[in-house]
């Protein structure tokens, strides 16, 4: 078989186990910009905001969550946001934290009691369930290069699947399917594979602002983006590709080619969201409002919940990505096309994340951050993706070249 057949049809397979289910939704943690919690109150704002934007090209009713457990909890209390979800009608992403810790029992039991206050309000909204984010990225050269934090290893991520699974069996969402967040390098090193087989879809954090040394000026971002995009389908198999993240900051440093506009954060939305993933592949969005006051890169699409974005939301009939140049690939200094956050001293390329990257990522709430004694706020989670070769194993090298010589072939 040609390599484009097999290129196709993997494309095929891929497009088929996401269409029928295109989540549109943003990113939400669990604490505002002043680090304080959010409350029911807030996500309603948000969660109201999101599906009445002006000029969307669909309606944004899902959320991803970060967490089950509420913002300086000591006791597993549930997350507000459940609430504000069933006030909303609005399709939850679950988050459970898996970093820095031997059980994930504090997330199943707040689950487990908003389930038994809410019931089938609740569970009819949940479409599925992260068992972690970033943590295999935070575990890699380059995370620790990058000090991204105490992260968890492929094994630890497979028992706390089988955990959560054993806790939900023959409950109202035991066929919930399940999910893990990373950076889309981890889903090409072969060593993460128990992980992939584990899991139902894989979720991937790409940012293309992030690409040092790869040509990241706005007009190369959607080219960026499919090569990453399309390297996790060709290593992750039949399994769906959930995009978790992913956005342009419209304030911030210059980060090497990239440029910190309204206007690229424009193009982007228009290059990778309109013509890429709205209506074709669940997204959610980075993001509807800042929370992280660390960081100076700002990405929100719109100030103080206002359902009037910086930019016009619609969608054009034309895109500059051409799928001939997406297929050939963009101007690169390496085979990999990471997302991720590096600061610009660092010798590596690859990174945490845009809510970690100016405070550090941990593992645990921080002195900066600090939420529930076992659940970090967004800004202390790492939400980003890594970017160098140079933090990839062995494994994934020899995936990735494989990826080169079929791109070469096409």
């Amino acid at each position: 078989m040609r390599a484009t057949e097999i290129i196709a049809g993997a494309a095929a397979l891929l497009a088929s186990g996401v269409s029928a289910e295109a989540y549109l939704g943003f990113n939400s943690g669990n604490t505002l910009a002043d680090r304080s919690a959010k409350f029911k109150k807030d996500w309603v704002q948000e969660f109201t905001t999101a599906q009445n934007l002006k000029n969307a090209p669909g309606t944004f009713n899902a959320v991803r969550l970060y967490t089950n457990i509420q913002a300086y909890s000591q006791t597993s209390e549930p997350i507000e946001a459940f609430e504000a979800a069933i006030e909303t009608n609005t399709k939850i992403l679950l988050g459970v934290w898996a970093s820095g810790t031997d059980t994930i029992e504090p997330e199943i039991k707040a689950l487990q009691t908003a389930i038994s206050t809410y019931g089938k309000k609740l569970t009819d909204l949940i479409i599925g369930a992260s068992i972690g984010s970033e943590d295999l990225y935070r575990v890699s050269v380059t995370g620790i290069q990058n000090k991204s934090g105490v992260g968890a290893g492929p094994s630890e991520i497979v028992k706390f699947i089988g955990d959560w699974k054993k806790a939900f069996q023959g409950t109202a969402i035991a066929n919930v399917p399940i999910g893990h967040v990373d950076t889309w390098d981890v889903w090409v090193n072969g060593t993460n594979k128990p992980v992939i087989d584990a899991v139902d879809w894989v979720g991937v954090d790409e940012y293309p602002y992030y690409e040092n040394g790869k040509g990241n000026n706005i007009e190369n971002s959607g080219y960026l983006f499919d090569r990453a995009f399309d390297a996790i389908g060709s290593a992750v198999g039949d399994k769906p590709v959930w995009v978790t993240e992913t956005g342009w900051p419209y304030v911030g440093q210059t980060w090497d080619q990239a440029e910190a506009t309204v206007k690229n954060q424009q193009f982007y939305w228009q290059e990778v969201g309109c013509r890429k993933l709205f209506g074709k592949v669940p997204t959610f969005w980075y993001n509807l409002r800042d929370s992280n006051p660390d960081n100076e890169m700002k990405f929100a699409i719109t100030d103080n919940l206002s359902t009037t974005p910086h930019f016009d939301l619609t969608c054009p009939s034309t895109f500059k990505t051409t799928p001939k140049a997406s297929s050939s690939g963009a101007k690169s200094t390496s085979t990999a096309t990471g997302t991720g956050v590096s600061a610009p001293s660092s010798s590596a390329s690859g990174s945490s994340s845009p809510e970690a990257e100016k405070s550090g990522s941990t593992s645990s709430p921080s002195s900066s951050e600090p939420v529930t004694a076992t659940v970090p706020a967004e800004s202390s989670v790492a939400t980003g993706s890594a970017t160098s070769v140079k933090g990839v194993s062995a494994a994934a090298v020899a995936g990735m070249t494989l990826l080169v010589g079929v791109f070469a072939m096409l």
